[in-house]
């Protein structure tokens, strides 16, 4: 049976220099040649009205609504798995990845306290399987107050979402990695992304 597949873009950075982009046409690649019949829909967030608004003081009352939040939660209820890509920007996800977050995560559509007999939140998208790919300029553990990674994690969990096992490209900033293209340094993980592949 076929599965649809929402693969989120949240880099800001061009095209032809994103390792986030990079990483996840590889992954796509592998899992194409896995699962062919499986449909892919693609959301970039660069591209998306509601990743540009950012919740305020001024727009709180009409920040939830049909065409920014309720549209993109019932896309979610109606994929398999998620794919999503997010460099490190100043130590967190995008704050194109944090609209996104803002506007999907709202209590009783994706989350509820209700029913929950120890006081903590029930994720209401236990059907997702999501896989994250991200990347970061320094190497890993170089910032220990920031890790987008564990985040994104942690965010798609409490949703109630099974997350596959992150593949973290750290350190793309310094030597040797800077020196390579995004196709070059995506070479070295391959074997890692394949695997990875075949657990999502």
């Amino acid at each position: 049976m076929s599965k649809k597949i929402l693969v989120i873009n949240g880099t800001v950075s061009p095209e032809k220099t994103s390792y986030s982009i990079a990483l996840t046409k590889r992954f796509i690649k592998h899992y194409q040649a896995l699962n062919p019949q499986d449909e892919f829909i693609y959301l970039d967030l660069n591209k998306t009205a509601m990743a540009l608004k950012t919740l305020t003081v001024d727009n709180f009352g009409t920040f939830f609504n049909a065409e920014d939040t309720d549209f993109y939660v019932d896309q979610l209820k109606n994929v398999d798995k998620v794919i999503i890509s997010c460099p490190m920007n100043n130590f967190n996800v995008s704050g194109l990845v944090k609209n996104y977050f803002d506007h999907i995560l709202v209590a009783d559509k994706t989350f509820s306290y209700k029913y929950s007999k120890k006081g903590d939140a029930i994720g209401l998208l236990p059907h997702l399987k999501v896989q994250i790919l991200t990347t970061q300029g320094a190497p890993y553990g170089w910032y220990l107050w920031g890790n987008h990674t564990e985040y994104l994690k942690g965010t798609w969990e409490f949703v109630g979402a099974q997350v596959n096992e992150p593949i973290l490209i750290a350190g793309t900033k310094v030597s040797p990695m800077k020196e390579l293209t995004p196709e070059q340094l995506i070479d070295q993980y391959d074997e890692q992304i394949q695997k990875a592949v075949k657990t999502f």
